[in-house]
């Protein structure tokens, strides 16, 4: 996760409820607008599936406590402003709850194509469609209750599971590669990048690899992870993650794939 931002948190009334700029309406419209096409061509059914559910606006930025009317009666999910930077800790103990930590701020025109940070567009557009989902629901909410018990020098390796799966997950889908993570979903560049392009590895699902396998959150990925099935990933909330985090840190991290500093997760 980044250390720090640019960006301010918006504060909900006693509603729940957060009032957004005309300006702020209008990045959610045209991020909204420049996205469609692209999930409805390389997103997943599971995501496609999810954000026909949901029937988020497309014109202005939509209300937690609306998506979490919705969450609730299809998941018993429900959103939650927080802060623009949240510790793994409280992002583990709010997915434990089943609460999802919405950035209530939404980017700039500067970064439109790409930003470090989770906005609101990339917590809504690019999360919820999947938590609508019982399966993928209860994938998050196991991997919240493994983080709630892990302590604080297991969180950068527990959260490699997450990263490599709801947020920059691939999954095989009647022969091709489609993508599944909200970072893909949220991102107008790296969702194309991910699926088509030639540069990053794309390797086969597996817990202890993904576990050992660093990441960076500045600039797309060199390497993702591919599922056969969902199936296969809700079968890993089964297991015991802190036993397989112990063994990842046994076995040490894998090479470095990125041409620059030290990955952001170690």
């Amino acid at each position: 996760m980044p250390k720090s931002t640019k960006y301010a948190a918006k504060v909900a009334d006693a509603r729940g409820h957060i009032a957004y700029t005309p300006e702020e309406d209008a990045v959610w419209a045209d991020l909204y607008a420049a996205q469609q096409e692209n999930v409805q061509r390389y997103m997943a059914r599971d995501y496609l599936d999810g954000l026909q559910r949901l029937d988020l606006p497309k014109t202005t930025v939509p209300s937690c406590a609306d998506i979490s009317e919705r969450l609730l009666d299809m998941t018993g999910w429900r959103v939650q402003p927080v802060p623009a930077l949240i510790g793994f800790k409280t992002f583990f103990g709010m997915l434990a709850d089943r609460v999802f930590p919405a950035a209530s701020f939404i980017r700039s025109r500067e970064d439109f194509d790409y930003i470090e940070e989770p906005d609101i567009f990339h917590e809504i557009f690019g999360h919820t469609p999947l938590l609508s989902d019982p399966r993928f629901a209860a994938f998050s909410h196991a991997i919240g209750k493994a983080g709630v018990q892990a302590s604080d020098k297991d969180y950068s390796w527990l959260i490699r599971l997450y990263w490599f799966s709801i947020e920059f997950g691939l999954r095989r889908q009647d022969g091709q590669i489609k993508a599944l993570g909200s970072g893909l979903a949220s991102s107008p560049t790296e969702l194309v990048y991910a699926v088509e392009s030639d540069i990053p590895d794309r390797d086969p699902f597996d817990v202890m690899t993904i576990l050992r396998t660093p990441y960076r959150i500045d600039m797309h990925q060199m390497g993702y992870f591919v599922l056969n099935s969902p199936e296969d990933l809700f079968a890993a909330a089964d297991r015991d993650l802190l036993q397989d985090v112990r063994k990842a840190q046994s076995l040490g991290l894998l090479p470095n794939k990125f041409p620059e500093k030290a990955t952001a997760a170690e």
